[in-house]
């Protein structure tokens, strides 16, 4: 159960001894450490009693014209927290500034789900924390960060509170795509210029609160996602925001709020103005999640998937009603990455595009080349690398060699192991049905596959007569 509480008085006043060296790798001593949280506590409590005399205990603030947060005293679940991240978090709150967890680790963390990673966001700006953490870095040029790093290679990421820039400064009343939000802000605006709801919480580690400018809580609680503001304006603003709202849905088993669902639709061609490396980047995330068939499958519901994929897409809607061999692959792939962990990026485009790709190189006597041409339009869509590209070709070309057992100078080759998990995965998921799925008569091309010089040659020019 959730209880709010009003807003205590933040942030905490800079003390002047706080500035003294705290240790390497952004963590002081223990013991050193336990010192400092006595004497703060002690500094605290003689703040509080001082102050007694002006102010009755449990008063509002005095109101500063800035918007509150709707407070949620919410204790997260200790163990689930990186230790390292909290101590980034007080440290920064010591020495005067505010700082929260934010955004994707709050998320999973009020799910009762262990978060991949943790972010800081506080006002402090880089340069302030790269001075109290000695062991970090200032990275990015566009927006800056700053990376603390810890042992084992893990990385605190810290950001200061960023605004969304104004509409009059940076579109015109027709353009609503976002090409610059590098602008310094406060927290209430940071949280406002995130993408979705239950991505904008903030969590004070000291004092067990959740904070909520944006309605994320509610949410939270329904199991929705819902985008912040009008959710066709936010699509328009950065379309890619379509894939990350069938990726959370997809992944932490979330339903879609009507209105986005429907912005969703409306707004799904606009994913052709994307830059294409994300789109690229954002297929393959809804692939390692672990929930590739449901999100795939919203994808193809709401026709996002005729924007990013329409061969997929066209083949789905044409097969035979009882045809779920894509999905029974999708699955296959969501068990095993699951148990292990994601499978290799070129294993997971051969087997999203291998039931297309198979019945249009059927019969075909040049696979290789009939592949050539049903990937050309993925690869100018998505700008899918050609390294991956290359080996999609290959791959389907020779499955039927690999499924009689013939794999012959290709199993001594790298690409020969990242094959075989393809046929095992079509095996593992189609059973009996599997056997012969690429069966087709050997072509000219099967030798130049091996070899991995399946590429397109240039026609040659035919010499003009005098």
């Amino acid at each position: 159960m959730v209880s709010r509480s009003p807003e205590k008085a933040r942030p905490r006043p800079r003390r002047a001894d706080d500035s003294e060296e705290l240790g390497a790798l952004g963590q002081p001593a223990d013991a050193e450490e336990a010192v400092e949280e006595f004497r703060y506590q002690v500094e605290d409590m003689d703040e509080e009693s001082s102050a007694s005399g002006s102010e009755p205990p449990g008063s509002e603030p005095p109101n500063d014209g800035r918007p509150r947060p709707t407070v949620y005293q919410r204790q997260l679940d200790e163990d689930l927290i990186d230790p390292d991240a909290a101590k980034v978090v007080r440290r920064l709150v010591r020495q005067g500034y505010e700082a929260y967890l934010v955004g994707g680790c709050v998320r999973d963390l009020l799910l009762e789900r262990r978060p991949k990673d943790f972010d800081v966001c506080t006002n402090a700006r880089p340069d302030d924390v790269r001075r109290l953490f000695r062991n970090s870095r200032v990275i990015g040029r566009r927006f800056r960060l700053v990376h603390v790093l810890f042992g084992g290679g893990k990385v605190i990421e810290t950001a200061t509170f960023r605004r969304a820039p104004d509409a009059e400064e940076e579109r015109g009343s027709e353009d609503l795509l976002i090409r610059n939000d590098n602008v310094f802000g406060e927290a209430h605006q940071d949280a406002r210029r995130r993408d979705f709801t239950i991505n904008a919480l903030f969590y004070d580690v000291d004092r067990g609160e959740v904070l909520d400018w944006v309605g994320g809580m509610p949410d939270i609680e329904r199991r929705a996602v819902h985008t912040i503001g009008k959710p066709l304006v936010r699509f328009l603003e950065d379309p890619v925001r379509i894939l990350r709202a069938i990726k959370f849905s997809a992944k932490l088993d979330l339903g879609i709020n009507p209105e986005t669902y429907d912005a969703i639709v409306e707004a799904r061609k606009a994913l052709a103005r994307a830059a294409k490396p994300r789109l690229f980047e954002e297929i393959l995330r809804l692939m390692r999640e672990g929930a590739a068939h449901r999100a795939l499958f919203l994808c193809y519901e709401t026709g996002v998937l005729d924007v990013l994929l329409p061969e997929l897409s066209t083949f789905l809607a044409d097969r035979e009603e009882d045809d779920d061999r894509v999905w029974q692959l999708l699955q296959e792939i969501d068990r095993r990455t699951l148990e292990n962990g994601p499978l290799d990026d070129v294993v997971l485009w051969t087997v999203l595009l291998s039931e297309p790709l198979r019945e249009a190189c059927d019969g075909a006597r040049d696979r290789v080349e009939m592949a050539h041409e049903f990937l050309e339009g993925v690869v100018d869509r998505l700008n899918v690398p050609r390294r991956i590209a290359e080996s999609i070709r290959r791959i389907v070309a020779l499955m039927p060699r690999l499924e009689s057992g013939r794999g012959g100078r290709f199993s001594r080759t790298p690409l020969y192991p990242v094959a075989m998990e393809v046929l095992d995965i079509y095996r593992a998921a189609l059973g009996d049905a599997a056997e012969g799925a690429f069966d087709a008569p050997e072509g000219p091309s099967d030798n130049a596959a091996i070899a991995g010089t399946g590429e397109r040659r240039p026609r040659r020019r035919r010499r003009r007569r005098r």
